[in-house]
């Protein structure tokens, strides 16, 4: 197979590039977008220094990337938060998308465009960037608030019209020839040829996931969510269709099942590595000087997206009765354009409907409104204070979600026979605690019984968002993969820095990595099994209970100054031995001045005098004497070294 170096050197440029810009973009606090596009103007051949070669080969692949979005905002599209607020959302929506997409025809009649260019730029600039809100709101704790459900409302609506507008864009030019039934025909095609793949694929892709999710094959079931993203893709587009569309519709098919979490999970670092570089090819293909010759072009877009915006969604907010100061709030979070509006642009100069122009200025007006988006964000409260408003921000900036979650319940990641005993003991006593599993038949159980639950791996962050784990009062990890439960250990504790995360492990060498990554306790259940046996053992051969207790105790510590010290499976348990007591720097002094314990890590467990008096289980204070016959208990090499000392003439 011959290989085309160029081909492999300009990935490498666009992902080292990726790096560069988005680090800078996280060290400014800025949306890694911005970082990505501007990394790929500073590769791109229309600009000084080192470049890539052939952009067309990585605008293909960056197909991949708009693919891999539209799928998973599929898979994350939520008609219940729609539904939160249904008015503003599936009525307001429509409204505003619509008085956007009139005041761009409106611009650019102005300008001299084609209506069908002003139709694109409309559609271009009513389009919020969901990752750059999203982001917005967490960092302004608004995530949760019900000014926050209404602005995520409304971008859920304007994801939407995008899987239309994208239907629409490439028949929008039969405007020009007073041909207005052609798009409706669009719409229509689009229709006859989804709505039957829609009802069978319903049909059919969730059993079949189901059927890959009891293999419990993580490998596989990746493969297969990819191939029916990939696939719907394609049938779209060989019905004449966008392949956008295809992949929003599997991705649609999808969230309606268990298994929406998991598929969302595991497709995170394809799709981010595909969306840099589409973001990076898009840089690619801006000519800086283009920017400065469409300065009017720019300007108006920038006009339409701050201003025209924050004036529209405003008023649309306040029809339908929400305070000012929340219109307002709202109007200003979706002053910026997108990811989204990325893929619009392309869409219509790939159907030849704008040129380079508009497509330069809208990414340049999106490089610019989501800077300054992140800055009016912040300082909408103070304003809001000085117009006299701040006694109704001060009513409603704390509103609380309203069934946002579970607080201060278990996060119980796995229901196996361990994993259920848990739950069952959870339930008994009015604990709270939602149950991640990776087995489909489990978690439908446990829906059937009302218990919360989560189809997915534990060890990703998404999933343990999804299981609230922010706000959990504990982690139990019941998994038997060390690997799994240390990632799972590492992602709960970024999360969640206080909460205790108890885990269990087979082998003793797993015992220090899972403390490293972050877990308050630890248990290896061969050794609690080792000693419940003991326990239930050795009464049927009459030893007495203080001894066997005594025993018990000194095992117990014996495994504790075990952990995290590496060793051979033969010495994995601690063993019991008997010396005499000779060395006179250990007679008179007790068990405790000796420090037998902290020196050694071996215990005491009787003591049997020269007179023949057997002290059983002996408290830290009893006195040692010379001649004394003792039992220790702890691991070979800990007696070995406590006997050199102990049982020798002198130090």
């Amino acid at each position: 197979m011959e290989s085309n170096p160029t081909f492999f050197r300009d990935f490498a440029y666009v992902f080292l590039a990726a790096i560069v810009g988005g680090l800078l973009a996280w060290r400014l606090r800025q949306p890694l977008i911005i970082g990505y596009v501007l990394a790929g103007i500073l590769i791109s051949p229309l600009t000084p220094g080192p470049s890539v070669s052939n952009v067309h080969t990585l605008e293909l692949f960056a197909e991949i990337g708009v693919i891999l979005l539209m799928f998973s905002i599929g898979l994350e599209f939520s008609i219940k938060d729609l539904l939160r607020e249904k008015w503003v959302a599936l009525l307001g929506g429509p409204i505003g998308i619509l008085l956007l997409i009139g005041m761009g025809m409106g611009a650019g009649h102005l300008l001299g465009w084609t209506v069908s260019q002003g139709v694109v730029v409309g559609a271009i600039v009513c389009v919020a960037s969901t990752m750059v809100l999203t982001r917005l709101l967490l960092d302004q704790g608004q995530l949760h608030t019900h000014t926050g459900r209404v602005m995520v409302a409304i971008t859920l609506v304007e994801d939407l019209a995008v899987v239309v507008l994208i239907v629409v864009i490439p028949g929008v030019t039969k405007f020009e020839t007073a041909r207005f039934w052609a798009v409706w025909q669009e719409l229509g095609r689009a229709i006859v040829i989804l709505a039957p793949a829609l009802f069978v694929a319903a049909k059919i892709v969730p059993p079949l996931l189901k059927r890959v999710a009891r293999t419990q094959n993580r490998e596989l079931f990746f493969i297969v969510v990819l191939a029916i993203c990939l696939g719907s893709a394609a049938l779209t587009q060989a019905a004449g269709l966008s392949l956008a569309l295809g992949a929003f519709v599997a991705g649609l098919i999808i969230s309606e099942s268990d298994y929406a979490h998991e598929a969302l999970a595991q497709l995170f670092p394809l799709r981010d590595a595909f969306v840099a570089l589409f973001f990076v090819t898009i840089g690619l293909l801006i000519d800086p000087r283009t920017l400065f010759s469409n300065l009017p072009i720019v300007g108006t877009m920038f006009a339409l997206i701050v201003f025209g915006k924050l004036a529209v969604w405003t008023g649309v907010v306040r029809l339908f009765g929400y305070p000012i100061w929340m219109a307002l709030t709202v109007g200003v979070g979706l002053t910026q354009i997108g990811e989204l509006s990325f893929v619009l642009v392309q869409g219509a100069r790939n159907a030849g409907i704008v040129g380079n122009d508009i497509y330069n200025a809208t990414l340049a007006a999106s490089l610019v409104t989501i800077l300054l988006n992140a800055a009016l964000f912040r300082s909408i409260p103070p304003w809001l204070a000085r117009m006299s408003l701040a006694r109704q921000v001060a009513a409603h900036s704390h509103v609380k979600p309203e069934g946002e979650g579970l607080r201060n319940h278990v996060v119980l990641c796995g229901f196996g026979r361990v994993g259920s005993a848990i739950g069952t003991a959870l339930e008994t006593f009015g604990v709270q605690y939602v149950v991640v599993e990776i087995d489909p038949d489990i978690c439908g159980e446990l829906r059937r019984r009302g218990i919360p639950s989560i189809f997915g791996d534990s060890a990703h962050p998404h999933i343990l968002h999804q299981a609230g784990t922010e706000e959990a009062s504990m982690v139990i990890l019941t998994i038997p993969d060390p690997d799994r439960a240390r990632l799972a250990i590492l992602n709960a504790r970024r999360m969640n820095p206080n909460v205790p995360i108890i885990a269990r492990t087979h082998r003793r060498i797993d015992h220090e990595v899972m403390a490293h990554a972050g877990a308050t306790e630890i248990i290896q259940p061969e050794l609690e099994a080792s000693a419940t046996m003991i326990r239930h053992a050795f009464p049927y051969i009459k030893l007495p209970d203080d001894q066997v207790r005594a025993y018990l105790r000194g095992f117990r510590e014996a495994m504790e100054s075990l952990q995290g010290k590496p060793s051979t499976t033969l010495q994995t348990f601690p063993e019991a031995r008997e010396l005499t007591l000779s060395n006179p720097s250990f007679g008179g002094r007790s068990i405790r001045d000796s420090r037998i314990r902290e020196r050694f890590g071996v215990t005491v467990i009787s003591i049997r005098r020269a007179s023949g008096e057997a002290l059983l289980d002996p408290p830290a204070g009893t006195i040692l004497e010379l001649g004394d016959r003792l039992r220790v208990l702890g691991l070979s090499d800990e007696i070995d070294a406590f006997t050199s000392q102990a049982a020798a003439s002198g130090w």
